[in-house]
């Protein structure tokens, strides 16, 4: 059984690319709901298994999608996506069982995706007896937190 990472990805873009990929979506969404699995773009030739699986989009917000991938997030295909709609995207991602949490930029045509390493993450702890995590003195009953302030950090430094 897979691990889920889950995904949030935000085109950027002209509104007629925009539109284009909200209808691309749509329609994701209808033929996972019918079919009961992952999908991708038609014009995707994809043989990795980067499928989206549960897309969802907020009815009110325009370009924002989130939705699961298994164990790793599928940057390569949105990036294919932001390349035919000539769009740019930021993807944010976390799959915190296999240790990946970072995000991704794509931007001019240049991505620079930015994750923490065994290093970032070895800089707090879980407390099983307490169940708690520490970080940098401080307490904190969920490690979602202090996983935003280390991708922060590693963010300002590049």
């Amino acid at each position: 059984m897979a691990n889920w990472c889950s995904n949030t990805v935000v085109f950027e873009g002209e509104p007629e690319a925009i539109e284009q990929i909200q209808q691309l979506f749509k329609t994701m969404i209808e033929k996972q709901q019918q079919e009961n699995c992952g999908q991708l773009p038609e014009f995707s030739d994809d043989t990795k298994g980067d499928w989206f699986f549960d897309i969802y989009q907020d009815d009110d917000v325009i370009g924002i999608f989130q939705y699961e991938t298994k164990w790793s997030p599928n940057i390569e295909v949105v990036q294919k996506i932001a390349e035919h709609y000539k769009v740019d995207f930021v993807q944010e991602y976390a799959e915190v069982g296999n240790q990946i949490y970072g995000k991704a930029t794509y931007s001019n045509g240049i991505l620079d995706d930015v994750c923490l390493s065994d290093e970032d993450l070895e800089q707090y702890r879980y407390d099983e007896q307490t169940d708690r995590y520490y970080f940098e003195n401080e307490e904190y009953e969920s490690d979602c937190e202090i996983l935003e302030i280390l991708l922060s950090r590693k963010l300002a430094v590049l």
